[in-house]
């Protein structure tokens, strides 16, 4: 049994729509389930091993993962509400990684890249030091080091610039801008790579796997190691070029019906509230050779997700 937290985000809905086809025994909750609330996560988790909640005839019924991708994520209001952001991005981690280590569950637990300064020129490295620059970033740096305190049974995957099919993103967002003006200016100078939630969604679910078919006659390091992984699609960029390529493929697929001029501007020009990683490509090298996977370009991702019968702006 799998428990799905954040189910109804935009990373949580295109989990749960991949565990729905993979056919996954899961459970989710959002915010009927309070994660600052150490008692209510226990007992949610008691009433399904119990059978009291949805459907009594499943046969295993008992939590062996816990996937969290609750989160608060919104990085100005982060400065304002200090104590909101804390409570769901640090002591929300602890209390799911105490409930996971209490039933003996493993977590997969998902993180950001604005845990580094964004100072650097070369990839970030899983051990890299951390040094965030706001509330948002510190706040999921805490998280990290609390679920590491926490157990040992843990998957940290640190991700970027990730857009997906449910709720609120860049891509939606430039494409409603691109419809309604003649021109519009987007940053040039914070470099970084574009994800795709389907892309993590399915690494996620492959992580699963992999442990769950690993077996004793294979090694112990059959299943991936556990610890702090970078996800992100392959390449890199920065948004003003994101937004070009939200531009011309929106343009290609009839998502985009006018003409609309993409400038570049500086973060100081463009007069952002809360400093931002000018630099935060994170290097997948760990997390390719441990899955033995290859990534796919943040540009084919892009493609599909816009011509996809999904997409939908609103």
């Amino acid at each position: 049994m799998i428990w799905l937290i954040g189910c109804k985000g935009m990373l949580g809905s295109e989990v749960a729509r991949q565990l729905d086809q993979n056919k996954y025994n899961w459970v989710g909750t959002d915010k009927e389930v309070d994660i600052t609330d150490r008692e209510a996560l226990s007992a949610f988790e008691k009433s399904v091993e119990t059978s009291s909640y949805l459907d009594t005839t499943r046969t295993d019924k008992h939590i062996k993962w816990i996937i969290n991708c609750s989160a608060y994520t919104n990085v100005d209001k982060a400065e304002e509400e200090t104590e909101l952001a804390d409570k769901l991005n640090n002591e929300g981690a602890l209390n799911i990684a105490r409930t996971a280590r209490s039933i003996g569950a493993k977590l997969i637990h998902i993180s950001t890249d604005y845990v580094f300064n964004g100072k650097g020129s070369q990839p970030y490295t899983e051990d890299m030091e951390k040094d965030p620059l706001g509330v948002y970033g510190k706040t999921k740096a805490a998280g990290e080091e609390a679920i590491q305190k926490e157990m040992t049974q843990f998957y940290i995957l640190r991700t970027a610039w990730l857009y997906g099919f449910d709720g609120k993103n860049f891509v939606y967002t430039m494409t409603k801008l691109m419809n309604n003006h003649e021109q519009i200016k987007v940053v040039n100078d914070q470099a970084g790579t574009p994800t795709c939630a389907v892309e993590l969604a399915s690494t996620i679910l492959k992580i699963i796997e992999k442990s769950d078919n690993a077996t004793e006659a294979f090694g112990k390091h059959s299943a991936p190691s556990y610890g702090i992984y970078h996800f992100t699609n392959g390449g890199q960029t920065n948004w003003f070029e994101f937004a070009q390529e939200i531009y011309k493929l929106g343009k290609k697929y009839g998502r985009i019906t006018q003409d609309c001029a993409v400038n570049p501007c500086t973060t100081a020009e463009y007069g952002a509230n809360v400093e931002r990683p000018a630099y935060s490509v994170l290097s997948k090298d760990k997390i390719c050779k441990e899955l033995k996977i290859k990534l796919p370009t943040w540009q084919s991702c892009l493609e599909k997700f816009i011509k996809s019968e999904r997409f939908d702006p609103k």
